[in-house]
């Protein structure tokens, strides 16, 4: 670096996505290092629906570390932004960029600043994994920035500390979080199972029934259920090993029935231990159980899977297009929009469903019968406003470099927010 110019900037733009558990992680055997206290499985989502998109860049001129998420800035002094930035800048490597006349050793990262501008196209800390997303698309942007040679498995240990589900966003289609037993954590590691293409039939429904921020933070909940849950104990050594082994298997031989029994099976163990907590911790919405529950027991086999993260919005894994659409009607049936909404802001992603749905405006909605599965006796109950919105995906790749300018959040000449 010696003599160039202080004006210098680099810069990398990243897009990570955010995943969702179908078993789940709770609980850790280290606070710090974030060591789960069993394995955990995830379907990454279509990042062209909900991820994170980071920024970051390097310049001499900059006098410290400094961010920006969803346009206001965040101060980076909290123990898992500063362990993040220590791990990626004591693995990074000699840089060279002729063009620019930059140079930069290793030893010269360790006294470079940088600038990071994150934005989130989804609700940030409303149980849709944002902080899943966020870390890995840090940890994967920096890492591209400094040039650092090691792969994504080392990449995921590092984002683990950041925030435990982010090393499942480093992977498309399905990863696993492997606990370890190192105190160290350097085998508490995220693998691949399957690609996104493995198993592109499902299509994934997520109905936001809040965005607000979670009462109940993952890491609060997560220690007090540790502490006070007899069930969680249970779960992590009798029921989650088990679950792991026939999770994998139901996703490599694309068994539906039995990845839908074990995701739902999961989920309402997971909120049960929630429940078991000390003060007892109320996530999920139970509304949502009961419609795709007497759908399912009314077929042959279940056509849709559900899954609560920590916060109250469920996530609705359909078998096909064809159970989507279906779903998608029921879910419109029992959670109307208001009168004067706008349809194409309720149900948003992947608004090809809607069509195989028939449905096209508002006439359509309410014009939507009971379905088969309730009972002519009591009439249908409809929940209007229960539900904020609709996103309609699917199952999605991983982080990805991108090269547009236009996407970046940061001016490459100045390395400030745009």
């Amino acid at each position: 670096m010696g003599e160039a110019s202080k004006k210098w900037v680099l810069t990398v733009t990243a897009q990570t996505p955010t995943n969702i558990a179908v078993i789940k992680y709770w609980g850790k055997r280290d606070e710090n290092l974030i060591l789960p206290i069993n394995d955990s499985i995830s379907v990454t989502l279509d990042p062209e629906h909900l991820c994170t998109t980071t920024s970051v860049a390097v310049s001499p001129s900059f006098d410290q570390d400094r961010m920006w998420l969803n346009g206001k800035e965040f101060s980076l002094a909290g123990g898992r932004y500063q362990r993040c930035l220590k791990e990626i800048r004591s693995r990074a490597c000699d840089y060279v960029d002729e063009k620019k006349g930059v140079k930069i050793t290793k030893k010269e990262w360790e006294n470079l600043h940088v600038h990071i501008a994150s934005y989130n196209n989804f609700p940030t800390a409303a149980g849709l994994a944002s902080s899943a997303a966020g870390f890995a698309c840090l940890v994967f942007a920096l890492a591209k920035l400094m040039n650092v040679k090691d792969d994504l498995g080392t990449l995921s240990s590092i984002a683990r500390q950041g925030s435990g589900s982010a090393c499942r966003s480093l992977y498309g289609g399905f990863a696993k979080w492997i606990m370890g037993k190192n105190d160290n954590g350097s085998d508490s590691i995220a693998v691949q199972l399957a690609d996104e293409k493995h198993w592109d039939d499902l299509v994934i429904v997520i109905a936001v029934v809040s965005s607000r921020q979670k009462e109940t933070s993952s890491t609060t909940g997560m220690r007090d259920s540790v502490e006070t849950s007899m069930l969680i104990q249970h779960r992590a050594k009798e029921v989650v090993p088990k679950r792991i082994v026939e999770m994998e298997e139901a996703i490599k031989n694309r068994d539906f029935p039995s990845f839908s029994r074990l995701a739902c099976a999961d989920s309402n163990q997971f909120h049960a231990v929630c429940l078991d907590t000390l003060p007892p911790i109320f996530y999920m919405n139970d509304t949502i159980i009961s419609c795709v529950e007497k759908w399912n027991r009314s077929e042959e086999s279940p056509q849709v899977a559900y899954t609560f993260d920590a916060g109250p919005n469920a996530v609705l894994i359909a078998r096909n297009r064809k159970a989507a659409a279906l779903l998608l009607q029921r879910l419109l049936f029992f959670f109307p929009p208001h009168s004067d909404a706008d349809l194409s802001s309720y149900v948003i992603g992947d608004k090809s469903i809607l069509q195989d749905a028939g449905v096209k405006d508002m006439k359509d909605v309410e014009a939507l019968p009971p379905p088969p599965e309730v009972s002519d006796k009591i009439p249908a109950q409809q929940y209007k406003g229960d539900v904020s919105y609709f996103i309609c995906t699917r199952p999605g790749k991983g982080p990805v470099v991108l090269c547009d300018e236009s996407k970046a959040l940061l001016n490459p000449e100045t390395g400030y927010p745009k």
